[in-house]
């Protein structure tokens, strides 16, 4: 397969390794499109929305059969936990979900420039925290991890310690769902 064959539709690192460690070949071109919420859009439609919308817009600016795109939130109460503004923003998201269950959400699209078409996931993984401490928190916020992550945190980082026990896909807490991104890879025959 050329590196050209698929395009993942993200700058996120985390995202690059997890294919990676898959042995998939591909090369990475972002997508910069708007993320807000539209009113009333429930998150899982939210998620799925975004993922499609950066893998057709990669699809718009390069060549490349298969498009990936993919957005991740953190659901807790209600709120879909972005990425934090600001210090603040970090501190009371860590604080909402200490010793709290809450869901990572992850869509994702692959779109096929020849069929032109996309098929496209969510898959939701429950994660619990522990009941963190003020310094734990403040602690790890000042290793400025927080500010790129859905939710002000990275399983795979500095808040391992932070997680207590997660039901369901490990990487899709990290920001892909790998096994079930493979799996429609193969359906649409780009593996």
């Amino acid at each position: 397969m050329s590196a050209t064959t698929i395009v993942l539709a993200s700058a996120s690192p985390r995202r690059s390794e997890l294919l990676e460690s898959a042995g998939i070949s591909f090369r990475v071109l972002p997508a910069d499109i708007c993320e807000d919420q539209l009113p009333g859009e429930d998150p899982v439609d939210h998620v799925l929305r975004l993922a499609e919308g950066k893998a057709r817009a990669a699809a718009e600016r390069t060549d490349g059969r298969f498009f990936l795109g993919a957005d991740t939130i953190v659901l807790c109460d209600g709120e879909i936990m972005g990425k934090p503004k600001d210090h603040a923003d970090a501190q009371r998201m860590l604080r909402k979900l200490s010793g709290v269950p809450h869901e990572v959400v992850t869509g994702f699209a692959i779109y096929d420039r020849e069929r032109d078409g996309a098929l496209v996931e969510a898959v939701r993984t429950k994660v619990f925290f522990k009941h963190l401490r003020d310094e734990e928190i403040d602690a790890y916020i000042a290793t400025g991890c927080p500010f790129d992550k859905a939710g002000g945190y990275a399983i795979q980082g500095g808040a391992a310690h932070m997680v207590r026990k997660i039901d369901g896909s490990y990487t899709n807490v990290v920001g892909l769902p790998l096994c079930e991104v493979v799996e429609k890879l193969r359906v649409l025959g780009a593996l």
